[in-house]
């Protein structure tokens, strides 16, 4: 039980997070058709769990109950892929077909990439 409160609190700060980067990017964007907080927090979120488990691999600084908190819950709820669905259904329904193929090569791309960085980062740190 004490795992799933571990998880659940990393979870609440990780969602409320991400929504108050939603609020920023969209204010930045002055309120713009794409999706740019749910790309900037899936990318983020990817960068960090490259970075976390790379210096945990390397450092051993990882314990299991920090894993379960930043990786399972907090980076967790950090990113979105559900988001990242919708709003892609979003932009074909309103007939973006360039949008569409835009946020879907922009998320695999930029989220693998950063992982890769944060992963090749955390190794040499």
């Amino acid at each position: 039980m004490v795992k799933a409160l571990i998880v659940g609190i990393g979870g609440f700060c990780g969602a409320t997070l991400r929504y108050l980067i939603g609020l920023l990017a969209h204010r930045l964007s002055g309120g713009h058709w794409f999706p740019h907080g749910t790309l900037t927090v899936n990318v983020v979120g990817c960068f960090l769990i490259g970075l976390i488990v790379a210096l945990g691999e390397s450092k051993g600084f990882l314990s299991h109950n920090l894993h379960l908190f930043l990786v399972i819950g907090l980076l967790g709820g950090f990113t979105t892929f559900s988001s990242f669905g919708h709003e892609t259904a979003v932009l074909f329904r309103n007939a973006q077909t360039g949008a569409v193929f835009l946020n879907i090569f922009l998320h695999f791309f930029l989220c693998f990439i950063a992982v890769f960085i944060g992963h090749e980062l955390g190794k040499v740190l």
